[in-house]
């Protein structure tokens, strides 16, 4: 019996050092596809620094407040931080299997017998068991990296989102001002139009206007009157969309001290195409998921060839508690199973997660051309916005030219009072234009800034680190 323990010992230590040596299915390395990338953006220069924390071009502190306790407290971000732990802890236990486990076990137990006499027997036992699954063929050491690399891409799910949340509270930042500004315009106008009002009024008394005049001006004035609801309206949905973000109820709304927009004078650098590969994190998360799919497809063809477990246990048992340690029992024991009939289901799992690379594959390029296009159309659209700014204020100057021509015609009497309307009505319309355009073009630059990407993502990982446990590669 000895000999053949010892045996048994020596044909389980050869099995575990040999077969952790056999073969692993392991797929091919995934490079960047950067032939899909352009050598260079279409308009901007090539220096970008993806580590800046991008609204702090805007200088101004209340800005970067904002986005800080959103970064903070927004419930989005921390559900995406709660997916984050998930996919770590389930990495985690996907690697377990790697090494034996190990359980105790006690137990009592009595009988009583009653042939002639009543007698009771007492029985004791303690004892450890383990179990171990030889990993042949890599399938449990394929399925960890899988494990592994879906966490990685649930870290860049976390990066994109707070990308993400940064924009949208920089752009409701200045959709915020940007109503406040049209509203302080309305009301402006409004002021000016019950002023014309009077005006025309004075002169229907003295006989020199027609009750026309007189309709037209008040419509001009119940115009900018209906106007200013609406504009109220966009801002306090606005600062509520902005209270939420921040983690807020609209009942405790953000203050708002900026009281205009400035645009910057030159575009950003937004560094070469290749950065995006590296810079974006749904690119990167994109590759992740595609090397995830590809180790899982290594798993379910491992999963096809012989399992061999191992087990191994160690019992004490006896009648009397005090001699418990005097009596011991050692098992071991190796079973190997593979299978053989299974209605191909086991192949046809490796053809679903082939096609599962496919489709990840695809995802991935989709995900590298649409991040071209952001940049391109965010590109596009701060430049033309701009040029048309520049006309806006133009046509806005020869609207008011037009405007001054009309009212000494009609103080004239060479006309009536029509064409005062109408510019008044076309420079009132281009003054709100104009400051709405002012807003699109700093909403381009945010756009920008987030298709752009960016590693500053990084350090917020390693600020909650003890929300968000590391995954030991």
């Amino acid at each position: 019996m000895k000999h053949f323990l010892i045996g048994i010992i020596c044909f389980t230590t050869l099995i575990i050092s040999t077969m952790n040596g056999c073969a692993l299915y392991e797929p091919n390395q995934r490079e960047p596809e950067k032939r899909l990338l352009p050598a260079a953006f279409s308009i901007a220069p090539n220096q970008w620094d993806p580590a800046r924390r991008w609204w702090e071009a805007f200088d101004d502190p209340q800005l970067n407040t904002l986005i800080e306790e959103a970064l903070g407290h927004n419930f989005s971000l921390q559900q995406s931080w709660a997916r984050l732990q998930q996919a770590q802890a389930l990495a985690v236990r996907s690697g377990a299997t790697l090494y034996p486990d190990l359980t105790l076990g006690a137990g009592a137990s009595s009988q009583r017998s009653q042939k002639t006499t009543a007698e009771t027997v007492d029985r004791y036992s303690l004892g450890l068991t383990s179990s171990y699954e030889v990993d042949l063929w890599g399938r449990i050491r394929s399925g960890r990296q899988a494990a592994l690399f879906s966490a990685m891409a649930s870290r860049e799910d976390l990066n994109t989102a707070a990308i993400t949340l940064s924009a949208n509270v920089a752009t409701r930042w200045i959709g915020i001002i940007s109503q406040r500004m049209q509203k302080r315009l309305v009301k402006q106008q409004l002021e000016a139009n019950l002023i014309l009002q009077e005006l025309v009024e004075l002169r229907f008394r003295k006989s020199l206007a027609s009750a026309l005049d007189v309709f037209q001006q008040r419509q001009l004035v119940e115009q900018a009157r209906a106007q200013l609801p609406l504009v109220e309206q966009a801002e306090r949905q606005q600062l509520n969309e902005l209270a939420l973000l921040l983690g807020r109820t609209p009942f405790s709304l953000p203050q708002i001290q900026a009281q205009s927009i400035e645009i910057p004078d030159d575009l950003p650098s937004t560094g070469l195409p290749v950065q995006l590969l590296t810079d974006r994190p749904d690119i990167r998360g994109a590759m992740q998921r595609l090397q995830a799919a590809d180790w899982n497809v290594a798993a379910a063809r491992a999963d096809r060839l012989p399992h061999i477990n191992l087990s191994v246990g160690a019992a004490y048992q006896t009648d009397e508690l005090s001699l418990l340690f005097d009596n011991w029992l050692i098992d071991l024991a190796a079973n190997m199973t593979a299978p053989l009939l299974d209605g191909r289901r086991r192949a046809a799992e490796v053809q679903r997660l082939q096609a599962v690379v496919t489709e990840n594959l695809a995802a991935y390029r989709q995900t590298i051309l649409t991040a071209i296009r952001e940049v391109e159309d965010a590109l596009v659209s701060e430049v033309k916005l701009r040029e048309h700014l520049k006309g806006l204020e133009a046509q806005l100057d020869a609207a008011q030219k037009a405007l001054n021509e009309a009212r000494g015609r009609y103080r004239s009497g060479l006309s009536d009072y029509l064409p005062v309307v109408t510019q008044l009505l076309t420079v009132q319309n281009l003054e709100r234009t104009q400051i709405q355009r002012r807003a699109d073009v700093l909403t381009a630059r945010v756009d920008l800034y987030r298709s752009l990407g960016g590693t500053w993502t990084d350090a917020l990982i390693q600020q909650a680190g003890d929300e968000g446990q590391e995954i030991e590669q």
